[in-house]
């Protein structure tokens, strides 16, 4: 007799609407959550079941309903929450500490076991730990910290520099970049023609290599990179050299959204003016209409600074960063906008081409 099989993984909404649809627990006593820092928060969950689920007034956040969704079980029930570090780049993420907050506000009797690396900046989780401190159902556990990449042997340095850069923990980044310069090549250069002759030139073989932009790189276009023509990421991975439509060509860049998860062999990462050095600090600007404005809102600068996390940290092999020279007879690609950048970038050692 034939016996109908169930998938082991399935879409988080899909759970997350079985427990709308009615009030019982779910079969599931344990659920482990991949990406749990993209969860949404109470503002886009609320917003999304007003206009598709037809519920006006929700007002829970999406990890606080999870949550509530296993807590309808009358003996017990776990929650895996698997967090990246510096990965929430879509409006409405909530990450880690929405998990945390939930926990605090509306689950106290919930044990909670966190590792302690979720201080790092990287988690924004900080203030969310710090509220649950002092609970004697909140443990504190080394183990639950995966400190080796599984992706490959460089990517855990990668990540440490990278981290840095964006830190801007100069002497730190100097060290990592000082640790990785021969087995990880990183070069930096003004001219993109340069850079495309440099990614080619060190690719041997089927390695992959592809030219990559943050969303919010739109003054990109007088380099002929058009963040705004949408790519296919099916032909920009996986088609041949030949094919324009592939990243072997070097002319359609893929943005964060594109490439979060995936990886290339060699990248051409290109850094627009959305994020620039500023002294000792990051300036975040967003373009509107005709002219860059500046980002207040700390969420909307968590998720440009997690942008450049991303697409600094696709490459297996290497990469170039390529940093406009800007123009000065165009008050939107201003010199000034660019040189602070290059100039950080170039001073932590990274090879000038």
């Amino acid at each position: 007799m034939g016996q109908a099989v169930q998938a082991f993984i399935q879409n988080v909404h899909h759970f997350r609407d079985e427990g709308l649809r009615d009030q019982h627990a779910p079969a599931d006593h344990v659920v482990i959550f991949d990406e749990a820092q993209r969860a949404w928060n109470l503002r886009k969950t609320a917003d999304f079941m007003l206009r598709r689920k037809k519920r006006p007034g929700f007002t829970q956040s999406e990890p606080e309903f999870l949550i509530s969704y296993l807590d309808r079980h009358a003996d017990w029930a776990v929650v895996v929450c698997l967090v990246g570090g510096g990965q929430e780049i879509n409006d409405g993420e909530a990450g880690i500490s929405a998990w945390l907050d939930a926990v605090r506000e509306t689950f106290p009797d919930w044990h909670a076991y966190v590792s302690p690396e979720l201080t790092d900046s990287e988690y924004a989780a900080g203030h969310a730990l710090d509220t649950l401190a002092g609970r004697a159902n909140v443990v504190r556990d080394d183990s639950l910290h995966l400190a080796v990449s599984m992706r490959s042997f460089r990517a855990d340095t990668v990540s440490h520099f990278v981290k840095a850069v964006l830190d801007c923990e100069a002497g730190a980044a100097r060290e990592l970049l000082a640790q990785l310069c021969d087995r990880y090549p990183i070069a930096l250069t003004r001219d993109l023609p340069r850079a495309k002759r440099w990614i080619r030139e060190h690719a041997r073989g089927s390695e992959r290599y592809g030219l990559v932009a943050s969303s919010g790189a739109m003054r990109l276009k007088p380099h002929a990179i058009d963040i705004r023509v949408e790519i296919n990421p099916v032909h920009w991975f996986l088609n041949d050299e030949d094919d324009t439509r592939s990243s072997w060509y070097l002319e359609d860049a893929a943005t964060e959204f594109q490439v979060q998860g995936l990886e290339l062999d060699w990248v051409c990462m290109t850094w627009d003016a959305d994020l620039r050095f500023a002294q000792s600090d990051w300036s975040y600007n967003a373009f509107r209409g005709s002219r860059w404005t500046v980002m207040r809102k700390t969420d909307r600068q968590q998720y440009l600074r997690n942008a450049y996390r991303v697409l600094l940290t696709r490459a297996r092999q290497g990469m170039v960063i390529f940093v406009p020279p800007g123009d000065p007879l165009d008050a939107t690609r201003a010199p000034d906008y660019y040189d602070s950048t290059f100039a950080y970038l170039s001073g932590l050692g990274m090879t000038v081409v």
